[in-house]
């Protein structure tokens, strides 16, 4: 019998810049009995790395542009902010009833760049995504290392929408440690039919399921993962990002 268990990680206190993150996420996982093991995939938000690693902006140092003056008046939206995401793109896919879909610095296609106020304290303070989200879970992965001597893998998740449905869900931003797709091509299927497209995106996956135990209100930004049998890699969510080639959607 396969089982996988999940454990949300209580306990954290505000996370600020500077603040030592994978220190805190062991001593809290230690205080509610979940020490991290071999073996286990820790999963943490997007939103306590980006506080951890200083991506704030206060957005009463921003000046906006003419286009974001004339696309916030249109639909009610600050300027300050829709600058802010502009700044974060590398291209704007879309601008359509006060949304922004952009492509980020880093590839990623999503609303406003990830640019995002909500569990940030105060009035007016905005997080950024990561500058290298990857990076940031290979160098939580490496202090984990150091400091309890096992190896973990470590993925980083942000909410997104999804094309055609409604609703969030988390995906992987940055992974380390595991290979971000379980790839089936090639092989056989139970009756005897090669499989040639199957590549899961297991990262997304434990994401996603990571999710059901932390919750977008409920403080609890950190979960581990335990019982998944992943491959051990270097991998990162960048190497999955589709080739423009091979995209019918930009």
């Amino acid at each position: 019998m396969v089982e996988i268990r999940l454990f949300g990680v209580e306990g954290l206190p505000e996370i600020k810049p500077g603040m030592d993150l994978t220190g805190l996420i062991l001593g809290a996982a230690d205080a509610q009995g979940t020490p991290l093991q071999q073996g286990d995939i820790l999963v943490v938000t997007q939103k306590v790395v980006s506080k951890a690693e200083g991506q704030l902006v206060d957005l009463s140092t921003i000046t906006p542009s003419a286009l974001a003056l004339t696309w916030a008046k249109e639909y009610n939206r600050d300027p300050r902010l829709i600058e802010v995401a502009m700044r974060e793109a590398r291209r704007i896919s879309r601008m359509d009833n006060g949304v922004m879909l952009v492509e980020t610095h880093h590839g990623f296609y999503c609303i406003n760049a990830g640019v995002d106020a909500s569990n940030i304290p105060g009035n007016g303070v905005v997080a950024l995504l990561p500058r290298d989200a990857d990076a940031s879970s290979a160098r939580i992965r490496e202090e984990i290392r150091r400091a309890r001597g096992i190896e973990v893998a470590v993925i980083i998740t942000d909410s997104w929408g999804r094309p055609w449905r409604e609703g969030l869900m988390n995906i992987a931003i940055g992974a380390a440690g595991m290979a971000p797709l379980k790839d089936y091509r090639g092989t056989t299927d139970t009756y005897g039919h090669e499989l040639h497209a199957s590549a899961l995106a297991v990262v997304d996956e434990i994401a996603s399921a990571a999710e059901l135990v932390m919750g977008k209100v409920d403080m609890v930004p950190v979960a581990i993962v335990r019982g998944y049998q992943y491959t051990p890699a270097e991998g990162k969510v960048k190497d999955i990002l589709r080739d423009p080639q091979r995209d019918m959607f930009r």
